[in-house]
């Protein structure tokens, strides 16, 4: 009678333990750094890319330099600030999808730690290159090169998208760079 007690203890605490692994599995765990000083006490807020409502939006605020955001919510999201900061504070584009996020939010603005997000890091890291090489073009009216360099970044983000194959960041991209139709 011990040992069939003893298994059906053993047995709830090997579910209940791997329920637990589980919920933790769906997760999403935004960790935040904040690393400038101005931000202590400011609100981050946690917004849906498309349909946001004030029903799904949600805050925190910057404590000891640091915050955090936990979400079971699928979604591509924006890190923002209060309007008022924003031209100190860029903006962070971040896939809410299950593991730790770690972020950084400064001038310039980071997110890595999940699949999406390292690759959605590789293409901002991308698109910023390609402004700064268009504006650089666009001051010497160099039009063939700007073409050049536009054609370029296309494809690379349409590889980058393909490589994808699935998941947020690959709707993402194929909504504001749609595949040509064949």
């Amino acid at each position: 009678m011990r040992k069939l007690f003893f298994l059906c203890c053993l047995a709830a605490i090997v579910a209940l333990s791997a329920a637990c692994d589980n919920s933790e599995g769906k997760t999403c765990r935004i960790i935040g750094v904040a690393p400038d000083s101005f931000m202590e006490g400011q609100w981050v807020f946690l917004v849906p890319f498309s349909n946001a409502t004030r029903a799904n939006v949600d805050s925190t605020v910057i404590k000891d330099g640091r915050f955090e955001f936990h979400s079971d919510t699928m979604m591509m999201a924006k890190l923002l600030t209060a309007f008022r900061l924003q031209l100190d504070v860029q903006p962070l584009l971040v896939v809410v999808e299950p593991g730790n996020v770690e972020v950084t939010i400064a001038s310039i603005s980071s997110a890595k730690g999940t699949p999406q997000n390292d690759s959605l890091q590789h293409w901002k890291e991308l698109t910023e290159r390609h402004n700064s090489e268009m504006s650089a073009f666009r001051k010497a009216n160099d039009r063939v090169a700007a073409d050049s360099a536009q054609t370029v970044y296309i494809k690379r983000t349409r590889q980058l998208a393909d490589n994808l194959k699935q998941g947020v960041l690959y709707g993402f991209l194929n909504q504001i760079l749609p595949k040509a139709k064949e």
